[in-house]
């Protein structure tokens, strides 16, 4: 995959205005994005800065961090608090996001969707108040593992880092996490399934696979 130079301002104009061209999803009135990266990433950030993007150009937009929708700590430490397995496969509760996020957004829904669900730290539901993202309204999902679940969604962006810069980039306290990234990138391939790859090895120094719906250069 051919990679371009990009700025970070650029690149956020760049999905900000072909968001706003889309219809939304499945004929219906929203438009659904995933972004897709490690916490080293920083996902929630353009997803911030796009969210902020999007109002600028009259569309209303809404952040939801995957990470409010994490299991109890009963099913996410079964096998201890470091299993990488656990971390990818257990940690992420899948069935509620499609509930309480998802199919809301989907052309029947009813656009009430939860902003989080379950307070990791506490360890007990966060009861966050629903929040109807209007009619022409655009879904940011942001978070880990996001890619080859089926999520629906109109524009999907992975934010890839190298291994070493995954790793460099990593606190140690979170080093155990790495295996479940090198899992993820053999059995998902996320460079692959998402529509924008987003390299970001220096955060400084983007770079990207060019605008959605460009034709990939291998």
């Amino acid at each position: 995959m051919r990679l371009e130079p990009i700025s970070t301002e650029r690149l956020t104009d760049a999905l900000a205005g072909h968001l706003v061209t889309l219809p939304g999803g499945d004929g219906g009135p929203w438009t659904r994005v995933l972004i897709d990266g490690a916490p080293a990433a920083e996902p929630g950030a353009l997803a911030e800065g796009l969210a902020r993007a999007l109002r600028e150009r009259g569309r209303a937009a809404l952040v939801v961090a995957a990470g409010g929708f994490l299991r109890a700590a009963s099913v996410r430490f079964e096998y201890g608090k470091e299993d990488p397995d656990a971390y990818l496969d257990l940690w992420l509760d899948t069935g509620a996001l499609w509930r309480e996020v998802l199919t809301p957004l989907d052309a029947d829904g009813s656009g009430r969707v939860l902003p989080d669900l379950w307070d990791p730290e506490r360890d007990r539901a966060t009861r966050s108040p629903y929040v109807t993202l209007p009619a022409g309204g655009v879904l940011l999902l942001h978070g880990a593992f996001l890619l080859g679940k089926w999520f629906p969604a109109d524009l999907a962006v992975h934010l890839s880092l190298s291994p070493g810069a995954l790793a460099r980039r990593t606190g140690a306290a979170e080093r155990w996490t790495l295996p479940a990234f090198e899992r993820y990138a053999a059995e998902v391939a996320p460079q692959e399934a998402a529509d924008v790859v987003v390299r970001l090895d220096d955060p400084r120094r983007p770079a990207w696979s060019g605008p959605p719906g460009a034709p990939r250069q291998s």
